[in-house]
């Protein structure tokens, strides 16, 4: 048996296994985290005998005699240096992936105390960020070199915590530390292991299912079918259409359904289990195609459906086939965009137990607790349920539908035991909702100025087997198909069609990602037509604050479109007199639900014990940056300072539902609750009451952002409460055809944190750079994923280029201090500024993504 030294400790496993389950489970050194166990993500790094390694690639038999060091393991000096580096440089977001990083990083400080560039990007290399886009990471690195050198911190760090100022986020120390937990990191006595039985055929009705030989097993706890659901068997965001477990005489709908969840001692014997239960099958045609899914003779993947369209949205304002008849000039053309994959770095876990009170208890990672304790207490029958959030490593959408956390409570409330349910990554692949594919017809008529005139549209998408958020992902997709600019006449059809393929939803830009791609090409089409540069015909037909856009609505002095094109002017046309390439697109996305959706935000402010005020809010912090938020709005407006405020993780039994972390809305409908709450404290410390005289005292916010709904018969509806907008272009080498630079201005109202808002535009920017040039997320004809995590064809950091984040800092709304959340838009306008970037490199303009013939292609 290996004997090897860990963190100064000599160290003796049980049994051979990979170094990171022995890390991770016998030693308990959390911050050494499980992405993928494929040896892909980094997640796992740690340092053996100098140099990095991926945890789960070595055995420990092949350790002995060898030397590993984790986050744990660093010197105190080493501790206070890297947590100041990350936070300064704001490279801490989720989370998940920044333990590893920081091993890298001291890895190469150790060997080169001035690491270049070049060599700081090849030391990362290995390691995945899905969150940051690895600017602030490398600022960190730099950082991190500069205080080990000089043997000193500075004392640099703003300690005025007022909207506006750069501040380290609260949760940086326990993220870069590793001391903060995700769901996995939560180990109890006599905890159990979940793993579920999933569907063999995409679409087939479940005839049998004997669970005896599993159920024999020694170490197997509990091997539970739907007959063992005491509540009810169905799951859905907004439509319960998902059996949390596939019913004898029931139709499977993808490869992910689950048909009974095993719970034992440890995952190895829950999987042994999995393969001794026996499914019998009736084989069914399976739907794979819109084009299947459409087709008059169609199999239905809903028995009880007319047809497979899951949501069909038709919305217009004026006369678009006349302002296009009447036209000087008209452009249509066919669009697709493809599956895409989130690609978080954390997988789905939950962890279930029974509370002191007798109550069901889980740790999630999800993007709002008060939605998991609805469905875990429809599945068990009973509101004796509570969630907490633990820290949540990334979701960009796809933690919004149950994985997991149902599941697990189910186990628990089965076995009385605490229970972890974690999928492997290859089924996170498979389960969780992904970015919808779109095919897009659209047809744009322009003035001889290129002022535009009306456009058309037809659009389709593939939803998947479940509703999901499909048919709100249609309806913003079309919505915002009109684009940011103003002009009256506008009219499309939308269609989202289920199939038998792992079901889409929400997913950052949430359908305005693909329908941007469309128009934003079609201008820079429109553009060359008319005679002038694509930047011109964008600012002739930008909205303007009191201007109406297509849908109706007049915008207000927050509008900032404008401006963001202003931004990126000037080397706009330096790179047009350089003979550069250079491509530009522009997009606007909405803060909160909008469309006549009650839409609200609740804080509680209560000053505790400690005497200090304490922030709830049943509000997932995602990795975007709430805790934060709230905390600097609660600085702003009472007159606390930031080390006496407390922001607390969400939970659902005191912090009051807050409604799903979507749409960049939490900034705003949060942020002003928040704001609401604190003019209730500030009235008492006004009063001359003390601390002392309201501990235990909730000051309660409350803010509905309310809308009109869609086709609300009003002259100019309000949409939504308020807009983002970006520019973004992109810039080549005109020798090579690599990405020189990207550079991207965002309105986003008042900048609670220009740091914050610089980390999500670069991280925003480096994902859609995937999502134009190399991801993908192929099905076989099986409706099974076939790529791993590491073969998406997402980017690393010595493959990104230089990102310019221009943060337009404009206020003029009136609600949360007139922030505007900026999550979302990061991602939306990328992909068309590099299409076009590339057809004024090699001349051949491209209509679906990713593209081809790039330096990026993927070599499958």
């Amino acid at each position: 048996m290996a004997v090897f030294t860990v963190n100064g400790q000599k160290v003796e496993p049980t049994g051979n296994q990979k170094l990171l389950r022995f890390l991770r489970d016998e030693l308990h050194l959390t911050s050494v985290k499980d992405g993928c166990s494929e040896g892909a993500c980094g997640a796992c790094t740690v340092i053996i005998d100098g140099k990095t390694c991926k945890a789960c690639v070595p055995d420990t038999d092949l350790l002995d005699g060898r030397t590993v060091i984790t986050v744990e393991g660093l010197t105190e000096w080493e501790r206070e240096v890297y947590t100041y580096a990350y936070g300064k440089a704001g490279a801490v977001q989720c989370g998940f992936c920044i333990p590893g990083m920081v091993m890298c990083t001291k890895a190469l400080l150790d060997v080169n105390k001035e690491p270049t560039d070049d060599e700081i990007k090849y030391a990362l290399r290995n390691n995945y960020c899905r969150c940051t886009g690895y600017v602030k990471i490398m600022d960190a690195v730099r950082l991190a070199a500069k205080v080990l050198k000089t043997g000193v911190i500075p004392d640099d760090l703003d300690p005025d915590w007022n909207i506006g100022h750069r501040v380290s986020r609260v949760d940086v120390e326990e993220k870069v530390l590793g001391t903060g937990k995700y769901p996995d990191d939560f180990y109890f006595d006599g905890m159990l292991y979940g793993v579920a039985l999933r569907s063999k055929y995409p679409r087939a009705r479940v005839l049998e299912i004997d669970t005896a030989a599993a159920k024999a097993l020694s170490g197997v706890e509990a091997v539970l079918t739907a007959e063992d659901i005491p509540g009810e068997n169905k799951i859905g965001h907004l439509k319960h259409d998902q059996y949390s477990l596939i019913p004898v005489g029931g139709l499977t709908h993808y490869l992910g359904d689950a048909i009974a969840v095993i719970a034992a001692k440890d995952r190895e014997t829950a999987e042994k289990a999995k393969k001794l239960i026996k499914v019998k099958y009736e084989v069914l045609p399976h739907i794979r195609t819109i084009e299947e899914a459409a087709a008059e003779d169609a199999p239905k993947v809903f028995d009880e459906e007319e047809n497979n369209i899951c949501a069909h949205k038709h919305i217009s304002r004026g006369n678009a086939d006349e302002a296009i008849r009447n036209s000087k000039y008209v452009i249509s053309h066919h669009f697709e965009t493809p599956w895409t994959e989130h690609a978080f770095l954390e997988p789905e876990c939950a962890v279930a137990l029974y509370d002191e009170d007798g109550d069901i208890f889980v740790y999630s990672t999800d993007q709002s607790a008060h939605q998991t304790l609805h469905e875990c207490s429809l599945l068990l029958g009973t509101d004796r349920v509570k969630v907490q959030n633990a820290l949540v490593g990334g979701g960009f959408g796809g933690k919004e539908d149950m994985t997991v956390q149902h599941l697990a409570a189910l186990l628990t409330y089965a076995t009385k035991k605490p229970v972890k349910m974690k999928l492997t990554r290859a089924e996170s692949l498979l389960v969780h909702p992904k970015r919808h594919p779109f095919y897009m017809d659209m047809t744009m008529g322009c003035d001889e100025n290129g002022n535009i005139m009306g456009v058309k549209a037809k659009v389709a998408s593939d939803t998947g087997a479940f509703a999901s958020l499909g048919g709100p992902v249609l309806e913003r997709a079309c919505t915002h198909a009109a684009g940011p600019y103003h002009y009256e006449n506008f009219e499309i059809e939308g269609t989202a069609y289920y199939t038998n393929n792992p079901p889409a939803g929400a997913f950052r830009g949430f359908g305005v990602t693909q329908t941007c791609f469309a128009t934003e090409t079609l201008l820079n089409m429109m553009a060359d037509k008319v005679g002038i540069t694509p930047w011109e015909i964008r600012y002739r037909n930008a909205i303007r604050p009191g201007e109406t856009l297509p849908n109706g609505q007049i915008v207000d002095n927050s509008t900032g479109l404008v401006e963001t094109l202003e931004a990126v002017k000037k080397k706009y046309d330096a790179a047009l007199e350089e003979g550069k390439p250079v491509g530009i697109g522009c997009a606007m996305k909405n803060a909160g639900v909008g469309v006549g959706i009650p839409d609200t935000g609740r804080v509680k402010l209560v000053f505790e014990k400690d005497k200090k005020l304490h922030i709830y809010s049943g509000a997932s912090c995602i990795g975007q940056g709430l805790g934060t938020v709230l905390t600097q709005m609660v600085a702003t407006n009472t007159d606390l300072k930031h080390e006496d405020i407390v922001y607390e993780r969400s939970n659902t039994w005191f912090a009051p539902d807050s409604g799903t972390t979507s749409g960049s809305r939490q900034t705003l409908v949060t942020g002003e609750a928040c704001r609401r709450a604190c003019d209730k404290v500030m009235e008492d410390r006004n009063a001359g009451k003390t601390i002392d005289d309201v501990i235990g005292k909730i000051y309660y916010g409350e803010y509905l952002a309310k809308t009109d709904p869609l086709g609300a018969n009003v002259p100019n509806p309000v949409s939504h409460v308020a807009y983002g907008y970006a520019t973004q272009m992109c810039i080549l080498d005109k020798k090579t055809g690599k990405i020189e630079e990207m550079v991207a201005a965002h309105d986003v109202g008042k900048a609670v944190n220009p740091l914050s808002c610089e980390g999500q535009i670069e991280g925003g920017v480096v994902m859609s750079i995937g999502f134009a040039l190399r991801e993908h997320y192929p099905i076989d004809e099986n409706c099974k994923p076939i790529d791993k995590y590491g073969s998406l064809g997402l980017f690393r950091s010595h493959e990104i280029p230089k990102i310019d984040a221009i943060v337009v800092d404009k206020p003029g709304l009136n609600v949360a201090c007139g922030a505007i959340g900026i999550g979302e838009i990061t991602s939306i306008p990328t992909a068309p500024a590099i299409a076009d970037a590339y057809f004024r490199w090699n001349g051949e303009r491209q209509y679906s993504l990713p593209l081809t013939g790039t330096p990026y292609e993927r070599k499958c």
